[in-house]
């Protein structure tokens, strides 16, 4: 079996750079699901967190830090990186075994046509977005305090939208986000069950891959997910599962 050629370090063994550099991202997460879990009904959070999207919630909470380094990237959505002296890819493989989100295929992932609805435009009213702009975290918070009459199923739409502009997206917290994918949310089943797996990780790597890795940068999306630490054990273990020496396929 041909053995796999890995990445290039991006500094030389024990030349690596002071760690003087700062990684941030824009979720404004502690906030938003603060605000979220106080406004939910008990068990329309526990729905929440019971979901296929509920994943999103388990990340935030796991103490999570910075152990890795990033090795040279070469392919487009996948990435190489040290933990400990261990080199550790991260492609959709992994990021699907380490999520268990749906990563399914499907033609015009991100570009979805929804037909606009009354339905959807009184609720879009409610959050006090027009029915052509995606909504921003600084949105679905307010919404959240004035969310309380709203029915059952208003309320968990807004639930599963603070994960969208939250984590799914992440963008900084004031930014819009993508509208074709947040109007999916007026269908529960069908905005739980979309392969936001595969959306997550293209947000992720698309960021990724157009930082200067010299300077300080600021991630959009999931980058709890590359977050290590306490999670060191649990990140290789998932690689684990797909053997190094596999051709290294991208399943973009």
């Amino acid at each position: 079996m041909d053995s796999l050629e890995l990445p290039k370090r991006i500094s030389t063994l024990g030349g690596e750079p002071f760690l003087i550099k700062s990684i941030a991202y824009h979720t404004y997460d502690s906030i938003l699901f603060s605000v979220v879990r106080d406004t939910l009904h008990d068990d329309e959070y526990e729905e929440l967190k019971k979901s296929r999207l509920g994943v999103f919630l388990k990340f935030k909470k796991l103490d999570f830090g910075w152990t890795s380094r990033l090795l040279n990237i070469k392919k487009k959505y996948e990435l190489w990186s040290l933990v400990g002296a261990d080199p550790v890819r991260f492609s959709l493989i992994e990021f699907e075994h380490l999520t268990g989100l749906n990563c399914e295929y499907i033609e015009n992932l991100e570009n979805l046509k929804c037909e606009v609805t009354k339905e959807m435009a009184s609720f879009r009213e409610c959050i006090g977005i027009s029915v052509d702009a995606g909504p921003s975290s600084e949105q679905i918070i307010r919404a959240c305090h004035r969310c309380q009459e709203w029915s059952r199923d208003d309320r968990m739409r807004l639930g599963y939208l603070a994960i969208f502009t939250g984590f799914i997206e992440g963008r900084k917290y004031s930014n819009a986000t993508r509208v074709s994918l947040a109007r999916l949310v007026m269908d529960l089943e069908k905005f739980e069950n979309y392969p936001w797996g595969r959306v997550v990780f293209k947000v992720l790597m698309d960021s990724l891959r157009a930082k200067d890795f010299t300077k300080s940068y600021i991630i959009d999306g999931f980058i709890q997910i590359l977050q290590v630490g306490k999670g060191s054990k649990c990140f290789k273990d998932a690689i684990s599962r797909q053997a190094i020496s596999q051709n290294s396929t991208t399943y973009m």
